[in-house]
């Protein structure tokens, strides 16, 4: 097995293709990871979720980061690791522009909706709310097999 690092270009041409990940959030000295579906739009991810944990603790500390892999055999991934800031698209002005902005493209994606809005025992239903991680940094490694290039 071979393993390159990609190029912001590559790296943003996978993200782009991707709509599933792994959120890393942190609260004193204390880190959560979390299993979230996006949408990419060159500049920024754009998720919705509802009011809870992850939520409490990016308004607390909103530098995050997202791991996002593509994974066909043992010796053919991608993985690709955004480091960035949290922001909750709120009803201001500039945050409704926002939040149509990150519904246009969530819609695209099959399922988009259902990690927030599907109801779970024990837990009433919560409004959703959207955000954004505005990217900050962004690298990448492939992998294939010995002898491709």
């Amino acid at each position: 097995m071979l393993i390159h690092e990609m190029t912001l270009e590559e790296c943003r041409a996978a993200l782009a293709r991707a709509d599933f990940g792994r959120l890393a959030c942190a609260r004193d000295d204390q880190p959560y990871v979390v299993p979230i579906h996006f949408a990419y739009d060159g500049d920024s991810v754009y998720g919705l979720t509802t009011d809870g944990q992850k939520i409490d603790w990016m308004r607390s500390n909103p530098r995050v980061c997202l791991e996002v892999d593509q994974r066909s055999s043992h010796d053919r991934w991608v993985s690709i690791v955004v480091l960035g800031r949290f922001e909750e698209l709120a009803g201001t002005p500039d945050g409704e522009r926002a939040r149509t902005h990150a519904l246009e493209l969530l819609q695209r994606r099959e399922g988009w909706w259902q990690p927030a809005s599907v109801s779970r025992p024990g837990r009433e239903q919560r409004a959703p709310i959207f955000y954004r991680i505005r990217v900050t940094q962004m690298t990448g490694l492939r992998a294939e097999p010995d002898g491709v290039v």
